[in-house]
C-alpha cells in the first residue's frame, strides 16, 4: 500500500510562524464575521415596526455581504496552510461579537446591536495589520482592507437610523 504524500511544503514567502500566527488571527475574523452573518440573518426574519420593509430589505443586503465574506477569509487562512474553523463552537470561542439575543428585540435595538457588531469586527480586522504588516503579507492585508470598509461603512449607515 502507497504512503500517504506528505504536505509540501508551503514557500510564499511569509515564515511558518507568521502564517500561523495569521491564520490565527484570521480565526478570529472568520467567527466574528460568521456570528455577524447569523445575527444579521436573524434580525432579517424577525423585525416588525414601522421600519420593516426598509429593515427587513436593509438586513437582507447586509447578511448576504457577510455570507460572501466568509469564503475568501477562510481561503486565505487555508492559503496560509492551516485549517479553517468551522463549527459553532469554534465560532462561539473564538468571536468577539456576541450570539444574537434569545427573544427579538425591538426595530432599533436590532440596529443598535448590528452597529456594536460591525465596529467589533473592524476592531477584530484592524488589530490583525501589525502582524501582517510585519510579515509583509500583502494579501491578507488587502482582504483586511476590503473587510474594514465594508464594516465601517455599514456601521455609519446602521448609526444614522439611531440618530433623531
Amino acid at each position: 500500500m502507497a504512503k500517504a504524500a506528505e504536505p509540501r511544503h508551503i514557500d510564499i514567502g511569509v515564515s511558518e510562524e507568521h502564517r500561523a500566527k495569521i491564520a490565527a488571527e484570521l480565526s478570529k475574523l472568520l467567527a466574528d464575521t460568521y456570528t455577524l452573518y447569523l445575527t444579521t440573518h436573524n434580525f432579517h426574519w424577525n423585525v416588525t415596526g414601522p421600519m420593516f420593509n426598509t429593515l427587513h430589505a436593509m438586513f437582507m443586503t447586509q447578511y448576504t455581504e457577510l455570507w460572501n465574506a466568509v469564503d475568501p477569509i477562510a481561503e486565505r487562512i487555508r492559503a496560509l496552510g492551516h485549517a479553517a474553523p468551522g463549527s459553532y463552537a469554534e465560532f462561539g470561542r473564538l468571536s468577539s461579537v456576541p450570539d444574537a439575543p434569545a427573544a427579538p428585540p425591538k426595530a432599533m435595538e436590532m440596529v443598535r446591536l448590528l452597529v456594536q457588531g460591525h465596529e467589533a469586527v473592524a476592531r477584530t480586522a484592524r488589530n490583525i495589520f501589525p502582524l501582517v504588516e510585519s510579515a509583509d503579507d500583502q494579501p491578507t492585508a488587502d482582504l483586511l482592507t476590503q473587510r474594514l470598509n465594508v464594516h465601517e461603512k455599514t456601521a455609519w449607515m446602521l448609526r444614522s437610523l439611531l440618530e433623531d
